[in-house]
């Protein structure tokens, strides 16, 4: 099976993100057969929910469609780095692939800080692929957050 990238629709659910007012990260849940079956972008202000980050929307979505607690098989792409709680719930989904864009020096959960993978505590960690459109996925984070500041 030829490898697909989804990062453009991550990407894509980072700018509505945006648009909304929203820290612009998106995340895709494909299946092992390359359906989209979860996709969202952050909803945190939205929501009034700190847990509504992009990649726990989308893994909620992703469960909801297939009926399952567990995404086994499954990957997530996502436009920024997750966060340990986002890294934990990557974990328990048992997601299959992780693909993430730009790195998070500052709250990021899998190479940065917490690394939560790395831990014996964690039950399953998926195979990681960083880097994939980084600099669009960097860009919109910082348009943002420069935008904010003016």
């Amino acid at each position: 099976m030829e490898f697909k990238s989804f990062m453009e629709t991550a990407l894509e659910e980072a700018r509505n993100a945006a648009a909304r007012g929203e820290v612009p990260v998106g995340a895709v849940v494909v299946s092992a057969s390359g359906e989209v079956i979860g996709r969202a972008g952050n909803r945190t202000r939205e929501d009034n929910d700190p847990t509504a980050h992009a990649e726990v929307l989308a893994i909620r979505a992703a469960c909801a469609h297939l009926g399952a607690e567990r995404l086994s098989g499954c990957a997530l792409y996502v436009t920024l780095e997750p966060c340990p709680m986002c890294a934990g719930a990557i974990a328990a989904a048992r997601i299959a692939r992780l693909y993430y864009g730009a790195s998070d020096p500052k709250s990021g959960g899998v190479a940065q800080g917490a690394r939560v993978f790395a831990h014996p505590q964690c039950h399953h960690a998926p195979e990681i692929f960083d880097g994939i459109a980084e600099i669009e996925a960097a860009a919109l984070l910082r348009d943002f957050f420069a935008a904010r500041r003016c």
